[in-house]
């Protein structure tokens, strides 16, 4: 690179973002550490993967370490400057880095802040404007910075957190990168030796490098996962945690255990409380990090888990792993599987345990992590005997509540048999499902399957502890006799068998080929009509070719029709005492269509409304007449 100096403008989002940061933010400002420190920490991360594999770099022995140094003489104002020995950055790469940041990212941040909804130290974390914070205690920053690449050039980057930043060579003979801040009047304090110690050991404590503040380590480096668990507190976790991923909220679980067999292996895992991961989080991706000896091997290890339980975050030491082996070394290692069954039986022993012993934390954690584990049945059906006891639904008598597979089969009935679910596109269309009429009033319990991914789930799901699932929807389903009182007269409330076979004709002629059977139900109390699959998974299939948008065909369905219901009488009187009227092949449309929306069927619900607006033109010319008449 030239010796000239070049200048960049900063987007006017950037600006007003350092502007605040210079301007209107006073509190926690000691996080402008913890975010360089963290910054520092990836680059000698990455430059140690850099080195599995790569011999030819830059200062190849020196000490993978970090540096704070606080500087103060009587004609300048205090400096203070931040060393790693990382990877560095071209001169590419520093544009690139220090002279964009998240758009979205940004303009949150901007907006939360700027109302005063969140502390600076609540978020600045999270939107990618981690080393922007530098700007809350300096006026003035210089990044000086040699890449490991033995031909690259050193390079300085320049702002005092205006509108633009300049870049241009710098003289730096070994690898890494100096932060340079000229410290502004009110925050002195930060050039103090022992404030910056006291601020490391808050944030960085467990930072996996040494960090030197005035020549002395500050941080502990301890390794909490090999210490035994009982000597660990809920604070020292929750602290390994924060720094760990950056995330300001308590995880969900946290697991910690050692073992000698199978396989010797020291853990700490975390379930993050929220499925996505912030901005700015430490941990980018997903996988565990995995030592071998207290070294780190791979970074991002997702050999250990199954996909379904990829949010399982944290770190894995195991010294019978080798060292330096390359990453299909250690994929190919007969240990990892055994290491990763271990694993997974401790996880779900304790995400069990949580559901037994914290309904409520339980139900949280499936809030956030449900879809993923429905999603591990599908993709990995051999999968579905470690997954089905984590899963909870809603169903017919748990009053809007989760209720897991366990506590289903507890409440069965003396008589019950199987375990029935019904299917559909909305808890609110399972919740009014005709199929329920005859399982509401047995008291069977009825399981919701409302989610998109139940739909494709429907047919893997074939029994659980030796229970059969049943679809409520399936014809010839045999259930337990309904007792009823002597003094109800079911024939008195339906309407006449001549009538009736008059109304159930029309159905035939109205609907045609698009249903196989028009028949009275046995069992339908609430509702007028309901559909009958003779083949179910013809049924399951074609719902699942509509969710996917591609083409598909309306299956024949039976037609069940309850005779008793009000409806249903009046239009079985109109079809013998007025056949020619519209009303009444406009309704059994209408019918047949509702019954295709609450199985999840419809191919266009909206050509519904014509429909609708036509029966209601008819109901007010009726009522319209009446009057008139009268």
């Amino acid at each position: 690179m030239e010796n000239t100096a070049e200048s960049y403008g900063f987007k006017a989002e950037i600006q007003q973002l350092l502007h605040i940061l210079a301007h209107s933010l006073y509190k926690d400002r000691d996080i402008f550490l913890r975010e360089l420190v963290s910054n520092a920490s990836d680059a000698l991360t990455r430059m140690q993967f850099e080195l599995l594999t790569n011999a030819d770099v830059l200062d190849p022995a020196v000490e993978a370490a970090i540096h704070v140094e606080s500087h103060a003489t009587e004609d300048q104002s205090p400096r203070l400057v931040i060393k790693d020995s990382g990877i560095g950055m071209t001169h590419d790469e520093i544009v690139q880095n220090l002279g964009t940041i998240a758009q979205s990212g940004a303009r949150d941040f901007i907006a939360r802040l700027s109302t005063g909804e969140v502390e600076a130290g609540e978020v600045i974390g999270r939107f990618g404007v981690g080393f922007y914070a530098v700007f809350m205690v300096a006026d003035e920053v210089r990044v000086v910075s040699k890449s490991y690449l033995r031909d690259e050039a050193a390079v300085a980057w320049f702002s005092d957190g205006n509108d633009s930043f300049r870049v241009e060579a710098a003289d730096k003979p070994d690898r890494g990168t100096e932060i340079h801040l000229r410290l502004r009047e009110d925050a002195l304090e930060f050039a103090n030796v022992w404030r910056l110690k006291q601020i490391v050991k808050k944030y960085s404590d467990y930072v996996r490098f040494p960090i030197y503040v005035g020549g002395e380590q500050a941080n502990r480096r301890e390794s909490l996962w090999r210490r035994p668990p009982a000597e660990v507190n809920a604070e020292e976790y929750n602290d390994f945690y924060r720094q760990f991923t950056m995330d300001f909220e308590e995880p969900a679980l946290t697991i910690h255990f050692s073992s000698d067999a199978p396989v010797q292996v020291r853990s700490l895992l975390f379930v993050p409380r929220h499925r996505e991961r912030g901005v700015l989080s430490a941990r980018k991706e997903a996988g565990v990090m995995l030592y071998s000896q207290n070294v780190l091997v791979q970074e991002y290890c997702t050999e250990l888990f199954p996909v379904w339980l990829s949010f399982v975050d944290g770190v894995v030491d195991s010294e019978d792993l080798p060292l330096n082996v390359s990453r299909e070394a250690v994929q190919s290692n007969r240990l990892m599987q055994q290491l990763g069954r271990s694993l997974k039986a401790r996880v779900l022993r304790d995400l069990r345990k949580l559901g037994e012993s914290d309904a409520e934390q339980y139900d949280r954690f499936y809030e956030e992590y449900g879809q993923i584990l429905r999603e591990g049945v599908a993709v990995d059906p051999e999968a579905k005997d470690d997954v089905m006891p984590l899963l909870r639904y809603r169903s017919s008598r748990s009053d809007g509540q989760w209720l897991s597979l366990e506590s289903y089969l507890e409440r069965m009935l003396p008589t019950q048999d199987a375990i029935y679910f019904v299917v559909g596109e909305s808890l609110q269309t399972v919740e009014r499902s005709p199929h329920l009429d005859p399982f509401r009033a047995r008291s069977l319990e009825v399981l919701y399957w409302h989610e998109p991914i139940d739909i494709f789930l429907a047919p893997m799901m074939d029994q659980f502890q030796d229970k059969k699932f049943r679809n409520i929807a399936e014809e010839g389903l045999e259930l337990p006799p309904l007792e009823m009182s002597g003094d109800e007269s079911v024939a008195e409330s339906m309407t006449s068998e001549a009538d009736f076979n008059r109304f159930v004709g029309r159905c035939v002629t109205t609907l045609g080929d698009r249903i196989s059977e028009v028949r009275p139900s046995r069992v339908l109390k609430d509702n007028p009509v309901r559909l009958l699959a003779p083949d179910g998974m013809d049924a399951d299939r074609q719902r699942i070719l509509r969710m996917m948008g591609r083409d598909f065909e309306v299956p024949k369905h039976i037609l069940e029709v309850n005779r008793g219901h009000p409806l249903i009488i009046r239009l079985s009187t109109l079809v013998s005492t007025a056949p020619e009227s519209q009303l009444i092949p406009l309704a059994i449309e209408q019918l047949y269509a509702g019954a295709l929306v609450q199985e999840g069927l419809h191919p266009n619900p909206g050509d519904m409304l014509p429909r609708v607006q036509e029966i209601m033109q008819l109901a007010l010319d009726a009522l319209t007449n009446e009057v008139n008449e009268s």
